[in-house]
């Protein structure tokens, strides 16, 4: 007999056990659904293909077999389906054995939620043979009729051929009416019982006996014979049932068969439906793409019209001028000339003007945070006072402030190198700032602003200035082979006995250059100068530049 503690010991563990054969059985439905849905997405996708199975039937077999391989995947794949056909009342179908006998009403959604229905309220959890039973009462299954082999006789009817010839009735007198037979025409008399039951043995009017075939003898005298086979009461009770039982399969077979044919074409349906919709949405894709590429080409041809229309009306005022010169007389025109040309200086000298920075307010209220702004500022603001007005002086001036050659060209070119100082330091701040930045970031945007170097490095922090020195001090450490080889002999067959040509593999040749080792290519050679083709540039809008030879040098490999 158990004791209290005994029996307080064992309530705990029945009740811990009980809870814990629950949540365990919960788990397997749970994860058996999981893979349901992971099944689904390996059919629908296709996924399978990826390891060489042709058929998901073929990966079933192959990789499921431990689980039931294709058939126990179908249980499962109709299961889900019995499921989300119940819409809100599928979440108490826990498992595959509980909506295997709700399968046959998939394909009736009403009677299938009615089913599950009337399982819910004869009880809140139900099992497998409450699904089974409500399924039974909303359709029914027709009772398998029991095939009894019939009491054979121990006495064997004798055996009826289904095909006979003919019999002759018992009629003494015939007559032979085949065409082909030697007595056609003669009669005679049956004297004796036929010797079989194709012939008759008649004895003809000269006394002289033969035997006839059945078919050589008069019509009239012949009389079909059909047997039919009799069989006993059991016998034809057991094959009427045997007919019924038959008939029934075949309305079964029949109408599972529309069942799948349905499911078939269906899902056939459905493929086909995909792909007409993947087909329409790539020929929209590509319509769209062939739209953007007309509307770029109408807008450029809108370009060429106007250019055309432009041109027209040039050439229009080109004839009037030309035909303005031969009716005026040339002192007149001369005069006219003199005229319209001081209007274009004073307009352009107005122009310039405009152009122009006062050099009073510089000298009032220069620039507080940076002085170099200032002088270029103050060497722009001369270089279009120079032009305006043809002034030597100022165009000196302008040179030296601007730091370039005393030639319009030359400031001219330098002030619109100085007005990409402000956006070189910008952007060469933005890269320093980004985490992480390596040398060849700053390559990438310092390689854009390598003529003016010397201007956006002077406006650079000493901070900024000491990380880009770290950044090429890191990068040079990398690198095995020294910047400046020592000076070697010249060989047979070495760079130095080279021209730098077409195809040629370059590099920098300046030392102190940020691309020093950069390899390049040179796609194009005009002589003294070539075009190269930059390899850290590829991904890039521009891959080359233009180069004297002398700024060049042939490339070498660190492992060289």
């Amino acid at each position: 007999m158990l004791t209290l503690e005994e029996e307080k010991i064992s309530a705990t563990s029945y009740g811990i056990l009980n809870t814990s054969i629950k949540e365990t059985f919960t788990s397997i439905d749970r994860f058996e659904w999981q893979a349901v849905d992971e099944i689904l997405q390996m059919r629908d996708n296709q996924l399978y293909r990826e390891a060489g199975y042709k058929s998901f039937e073929e990966y079933c077999q192959a990789e499921l077999s431990a689980w039931g391989g294709y058939r126990r995947i179908n249980q499962l794949l109709g299961a889900k389906k019995v499921k989300d056909t119940a819409d809100e009342l599928g979440e108490h179908i826990k498992n595959e054995r509980q909506a295997r006998s709700l399968l046959r009403l998939v394909k009736e959604p009403d009677k299938l939620k009615q089913a599950v229905a009337i399982a819910l309220s004869e009880n809140p959890s139900p099992s497998e043979s409450d699904f089974a039973s409500a399924a039974n009462i909303v359709v029914p299954r027709l009772p398998r009729q029991k095939t009894q082999e019939p009491v054979v006789p121990q006495i064997q009817e004798p055996i009826v051929h289904q095909t006979q010839e003919p019999m002759v009735p018992n009629v003494n007198t015939v007559t032979v009416t085949s065409p082909t037979h030697p007595r056609h025409g003669q009669s005679g008399t049956i004297s004796a019982d036929p010797p079989n039951q194709r012939q008759q043995i008649v004895t003809f009017e000269d006394g002289s006996r033969e035997l006839v075939n059945n078919a050589d003898l008069s019509n009239g005298a012949i009389e079909s014979f059909t047997p039919e086979r009799t069989y006993p009461k059991e016998y034809a009770e057991a094959i009427a049932a045997l007919k019924q039982q038959h008939q029934q399969e075949l309305e079964r077979l029949e109408k599972d068969l529309k069942i799948g044919l349905q499911a078939e074409a269906t899902t056939q349906a459905q493929e086909q439906v995909q792909e007409q919709l993947t087909t329409l949405q790539n020929l929209f894709q590509q319509q769209k793409k062939e739209n953007i590429q007309l509307q770029h080409r109408l807008f450029e041809l809108e370009g060429l019209r106007q250019l055309e229309l432009e041109n027209q009306r040039l050439q229009k005022r080109i004839q009037e001028l030309e035909n303005a010169v031969q009716e005026r007389p040339a002192q007149e025109w001369r005069n006219t000339l003199t005229k319209q040309a001081a209007k274009a200086l004073n307009k352009e000298v107005k122009q310039a003007l405009e152009k122009t920075i006062d050099l009073r307010s510089l000298a009032q209220e220069p620039p507080k945070e940076n002085a170099q702004e200032c002088l270029r500022l103050m060497g722009i603001a001369l270089g279009n006072l120079a032009s305006a007005m043809n002034n030597t002086q100022a165009l000196q001036a302008a040179a030296i402030i601007l730091g370039s050659e005393p030639t319009p060209i030359a400031i001219a070119y330098r002030a619109e190198q100085l007005q990409l100082l402000p956006q070189a330091v910008s952007d060469i701040r933005a890269v320093l700032a980004k985490p992480g930045c390596s040398w060849w970031n700053y390559l990438e945007v310092a390689q854009e602003y390598e003529v003016i170097k010397q201007d956006y490095w002077a406006e650079l922090t000493t901070e900024e200035t000491e990380l880009i020195t770290a950044l090429e001090k890191a990068e040079s450490s990398a690198i095995t082979e020294p910047l400046v080889p020592e000076e070697a002999p010249a060989e047979s067959g070495s760079f130095a006995d080279e021209v730098i040509g077409l195809g040629s593999i370059v590099a920098h040749a300046d030392i102190y250059c940020a691309l020093y080792n950069a390899k390049g290519e040179v796609i194009e050679d005009m002589g003294e100068e070539v075009w190269v083709a930059w390899e850290h540039w590829k991904d890039k809008p521009k891959k080359t530049d233009r180069y004297f030879k002398d700024e060049l040098r042939f490339w070498q490999s660190n492992d060289q």
